[in-house]
């Protein structure tokens, strides 16, 4: 019995192994773990639950009740390996076990990231090949709105976005990196790009009401490499550009675009503020190409953006939040974006959570993938690459 109880308490004492760099939780957030990296002042950020949970490769998050969440896990990026998690929440309860509880809704999704409520009240999900929604309570029901889509390449994950009209904004990226053609040459034409159902291009769904819920799918605007980043905001659709590949440090930079129907965004041909892509030298003209509403740090990889209501008790309440995921310096951090009423960009983005770099004993290097804000104004962050849900909360007086 000693020993069983020696060996109860060295489990208790250890820190909450995540991945090869563990947090160590260092107090209290809430019930939570805390953990160690910065957020505003008067906050802390808790860890919720991580792969001890069966958590794999968790990428999107929202709330669809207090304390009731779901939660997309990708798995992995073999296809069908994929899950559609419930997350709940009991905070007073006096064992930490019984605090979380995380069950699995729909197992064998291919390569599922997206995941909203909908105008209907439906959750929608979005698989590398189709979306489909369920209702919100009683048994998941995959009722599919958009099937065939393009699932193959480098580029195969689905975000969506939704905007009155019934309207329902779906990525489809590229299927290459620079698309590069025989003898790994820039291809001019991109065949990517050309045609009546591009890839590297945001998708216009209309929806209503009966089966099929589909009543229209066409291109909205193309030249854009892959936008798992999404959000109507106002008037506006915007996309956070995760570009081309350079191994330079400080090339090429990402981009948030304001995206209108027709335009062409530059992908391959240009990027940035419409510079020739490497490998286009004397080839395109970038002059005809839109330009971002901002430049983004290269390699900040924006992975989603999330517009919060107005409404919203929190201090990001109007602004879009955006997750920068990439394992160089300029991502491992959540950021904030101030917009006008039309929904465009009035300042640079400012950072909520930072200092997210990986420290021996403290905690693993960041990698925020998926993004929501409770009822409450707590912000919720998954992590992919750390199996983990994080909770950024007012600190207890």
């Amino acid at each position: 019995m000693k020993a069983r109880l020696v060996a109860l308490a060295l489990a208790l004492a250890a820190p909450l192994v995540v991945n090869a760099a563990p947090y160590t939780p260092s107090g209290t957030c809430g019930p939570f773990p805390k953990v160690d990296v910065a957020v505003p002042a008067g906050y802390c950020m808790a860890l919720v639950a991580d792969n001890t949970r069966g958590l794999r490769f968790p990428r999107r998050i929202v709330e669809l009740a207090p304390d009731r969440f779901w939660i997309i896990d990708m798995g992995n990026w073999e296809p069908r390996q994929g899950r559609l998690l419930e997350m709940t929440l009991n905070e007073s309860a006096a064992d930490p076990a019984e605090r979380v509880r995380i069950t699995t809704l729909a197992s064998k999704l291919d390569r599922p990231l997206a995941l909203a409520v909908g105008p209907d009240g439906k959750v929608y999900v979005g698989e590398a090949g189709r979306i489909w929604r369920t209702p919100a309570t009683g048994p998941v029901v995959q009722e599919v709105v958009v099937d065939k889509l393009p699932d193959s390449g480098a580029h195969p994950l689905k975000e969506i976005t939704f905007a009155p009209g019934n309207r329902m904004f779906i990525n489809v990226g590229s299927a290459s990196d620079a698309c590069r053609g025989a003898g790994n040459q820039p291809a001019m034409p991109c065949p990517e790009v050309e045609g009546d159902t591009p890839r590297a291009a945001v998708y216009e769904a209309v929806l209503g009401d009966g089966t099929p819920a589909l009543k229209s799918l066409k291109p909205y605007a193309t030249g854009l490499r892959n936008s798992v980043a999404l959000a109507f905001v106002g008037d506006t659709l915007l996309q956070g550009e995760n570009s081309i590949d350079y191994p330079d440090a400080e090339n090429p930079p990402e981009e948030l675009n304001v995206l209108r129907a027709g335009a062409r965004y530059g992908w391959p041909y240009c990027t940035g503020d419409r510079q020739v892509a490497r490998g286009y030298e004397k080839k395109a003209d970038c002059k005809a190409t839109e330009a971002p509403a901002q430049r983004w740090p290269a390699h900040a990889a924006p992975l989603q953006l999330l517009a919060v209501p107005a409404a919203n008790p929190s201090p990001w309440a109007g602004q879009v939040l955006v997750a920068w995921h990439g394992h160089r310096p300029s991502g491992q951090r959540v950021m904030a974006l101030k917009v006008d009423a039309k929904g465009h960009p009035a300042a640079a983005p400012a950072q909520v959570v930072g200092g997210w770099n990986a420290a021996e004993g403290v905690r693993p290097k960041g990698a925020p993938t998926g993004l929501t804000v409770d009822r409450a104004g707590r912000l919720w962050i998954v992590e992919d690459r750390n199996k983990t849900v994080m909770v950024v909360r007012r600190e207890s007086k």
